[in-house]
């Protein structure tokens, strides 16, 4: 527990002024990482600093019957902890239903609107994401892997080890429920986990695991350092009544050019952008000519004009 307790120390004396001194919302699932980081949470915070949440998906039978002897776990451990049900459904498949879902009631169930939410992913956790984004194909965003810090969640475990975790509810006498959902290898997390990470970690002679969690880690400072010059550049390109003005992207390497596009658009609120369409879009502003016919998520058309490009609603031809 002390290594646990260290990390989650760490984390929130890290946290921003706004979300530091705020109580605390602990997700807990009864598994060994976010029981771990439930107890090292009120040994670091105190009683009555932090709270605990619950989420039900129903994806099981008895799944809520679960939920609650999870609560009562997270009551004896001096932690108020309520119960969240959710409805799982939606766009995508099931992983990405229920992790909307339980995003969802997690930012709902905060005690302040300040309050960072804590989630007990670990290191082991940060090396699938980062071979899931691999194996997509997409790109060095994804490669990055989670944040310790992305308001609210706050993830104070990614230097940690699964296996420290277990062995800290074990001395702590705390005992750990192992959802059956993460040994069905029905789920591609799953297979990474118990067939992928271990052939790995086998045929390179270990420390794979830590490795790509320290690749996430310097993509994510390298894509911070772009970001921040993206948002220079942006903060010069655009105008709210023009568009995005071309000529301050002129000799800007691609890769930075389409950083500052990509945030153009969100900031339009352009979302859901592949490869394909920034890159397309790129084509557009470097290469022109005047011309539209750049389709975006949400019906939007990418024009080129005058020197910059705006978005318009795609126009459709009128049937005979």
């Amino acid at each position: 527990m002390p290594a646990v307790r260290r990390a989650v120390r760490a984390a929130l004396a890290a946290l921003p002024a706004p979300h530091r001194d705020v109580p605390l919302l602990v997700a807990c699932s009864g598994g060994a990482d976010s029981l771990a980081l439930a107890a090292a949470a009120v040994a670091v915070r105190g009683r009555g600093d932090v709270h605990g949440a619950v989420v039900d998906h129903g994806l099981q039978d008895g799944s809520a019957k679960r939920a609650a002897a999870t609560a009562e776990l997270l009551e004896g451990l001096g932690i108020p902890a309520s119960v969240h049900t959710v409805e799982v459904g939606g766009r995508g498949g099931i992983e990405a239903a229920a992790r909307r879902a339980r995003y969802a009631a997690l930012r709902a169930a905060r005690p302040h609107p300040d309050a960072p939410v804590l989630l007990g992913h670990t290191l082991d956790d940060q090396a699938e994401t980062v071979l899931l984004g691999l194996g997509r194909g997409s790109g060095a965003r994804s490669l990055a892997g989670m944040r310790a810090w992305d308001a609210p969640w706050c993830r104070p475990l990614l230097g940690v080890r699964r296996a420290v975790t277990r062995a800290a509810c074990a001395a702590a006498g705390l005992p750990v429920w192992d959802d059956p959902h993460n040994t069905d290898p029905r789920f591609t997390r799953v297979r990474l986990r118990h067939e992928v990470l271990p052939l790995l970690e086998d045929v390179l002679a270990g420390g794979v695991a830590e490795a790509l969690a320290r690749t996430a880690r310097q993509l994510r400072e390298d894509g911070d350092a772009l970001d921040a010059v993206a948002a220079d550049l942006l903060g010069r390109a655009h105008d709210p009544e023009a568009g995005l003005l071309l000529a301050p992207l002129d000799g800007v390497p691609a890769a930075l050019r389409r950083r500052v596009l990509r945030a153009w658009l969100a900031t339009a609120g352009v979302t859901a952008l592949t490869d394909e369409h920034l890159r397309a879009a790129d084509v557009l502003a470097v290469q022109g000519p005047d011309r539209g016919g750049v389709a975006l998520p949400g019906g939007l058309e990418l024009v080129r004009a005058r020197g910059r490009l705006s978005l318009r609603p795609v126009r459709w031809p009128s049937g005979g």
